[in-house]
């Protein structure tokens, strides 16, 4: 698994000196022969230079060093301690354990992997998998959607979805989605949210390669049933903020807002950290009821001087005839690990069903 960009310390430390001590205790009391020592001197070694990723990796790069036993026998004692851990993300490692050492014991280690995901998930550690033999990897995540295990059912959505978040990308899927269209149609109906919702966000990376390929399956769902809409709403959250017309249309959204609007931003100046506010006034100029999404764009000064639009999901509504109303919404301007804020001018526009209809600003000083 390729390692990401640094992760903030609050997830960093959740593979810190404790809990690889936690780890090892554990591991010695399930195989008194694992080298307990050797382990901590594995993953220790360099640890605060290791961003999050890198630290699951480490773990499961020292678990081999110091576990003894073929393959299989490691595994199995992973097994055994997959329970005892109590931190879904940390079982990530079991998973990458497997990733890097069992590609050559394909159903062997694709059945571990489905074990392992229902203590936390093996999102993650499918990919490799995939990559290796994408027939065969997605003919038994199939015949996961029938698991009775509802993080089962959604590992083969989540795991072959082609822009995994901090996965490797599943680039023979970007090009071609086709070979997933079975695992979701047989998870869009789906008792759990927990699964709907992997299928949704599967959906949504494939709009940002192929929105008409998305589009077309959508308009054959009957989205009178509430679950297949939200399904699908979902799924275009970034084709509607982009306002696409026919996803926007899909929705009863494809109509131009017949409105007045106004945009205002409070306080017009602001330091890092303090909230926003932006208030919008709409009046109808319609003599009809009208359905509107209504979302707005920050164009973020960037280091260079220019800008960078981002799209907001503010709400959604049926504004009556002839009707008034005001939205309010705030943020804080805050950093994030994928977005970094510089002093200057940021420009805010109002969008309504895909149409930019009023502006305002404010100064990060």
């Amino acid at each position: 698994m390729p390692p990401e960009p640094d992760s903030p310390p609050q997830l960093k430390e959740w593979f810190d000196a404790a809990r690889y001590r936690a780890i090892a205790k554990e591991l010695a009391s399930i195989a008194p022969k694992f080298r307990a020592d050797d382990f901590m001197k594995t993953v220790l070694d360099g640890l605060e230079g290791r961003s999050l990723m890198q630290r699951v990796h480490q773990c499961a790069v020292a678990v081999d060093a110091a576990l003894p036993g073929t393959y299989q026998q490691k595994v199995r004692a992973l097994q055994k301690l997959a329970p005892r851990i109590g931190h879904e993300f940390v079982t990530v490692f079991l998973g990458d354990f497997v990733a890097t050492y069992g590609l050559d014991d394909f159903d062997f280690s694709m059945e571990a992997l489905r074990f392992f995901t229902v203590f936390g998930s093996a999102e993650f550690a499918v990919r490799p998998f995939i990559l290796a033999d994408q027939q065969r990897a997605l003919q038994m995540m199939h015949a996961w959607t029938a698991d009775p295990d509802e993080k089962v059912r959604r590992l083969a959505s989540e795991g072959s979805r082609p822009r995994l978040p901090w996965g490797m990308r599943l680039q023979t899927l970007v090009r071609d989605p086709e070979p997933t269209a079975k695992i979701l149609e047989a998870l869009k109906d789906d008792d759990s949210l927990f699964v709907r919702r992997s299928v949704a966000n599967h959906l949504n990376d494939i709009t940002k390669d192929h929105h008409d390929y998305v589009l077309q399956r959508l308009e054959a769902w009957d989205l009178e049933r509430e679950h297949l809409q939200w399904i699908a709403k979902h799924a275009c959250r970034t084709l509607i903020k982009r306002g696409h017309p026919r996803a926007l249309k899909l929705f009863g959204f494809g109509k131009k807002a017949e409105v007045t609007a106004k945009l205002a931003a409070s306080p017009s100046r602001l330091e890092l950290g303090q909230r926003l506010t932006l208030k919008a006034a709409l009046t109808s100029t319609s003599s009809r009821s009208q359905r509107l999404a209504i979302d707005y764009v920050v164009h973020y000064v960037k280091a260079s001087g220019g800008s960078a639009e981002k799209v907001f999901k503010w709400t959604e509504i049926d504004l009556p005839a002839h009707a008034e109303i005001e939205l309010v919404k705030s943020q804080v301007v805050r950093d994030f690990t994928t977005r970094k804020h510089y002093p200057g001018r940021h420009r805010v526009e109002l969008q309504i069903n895909g149409q930019r209809v009023a502006e305002t600003m404010f100064v990060l000083a």
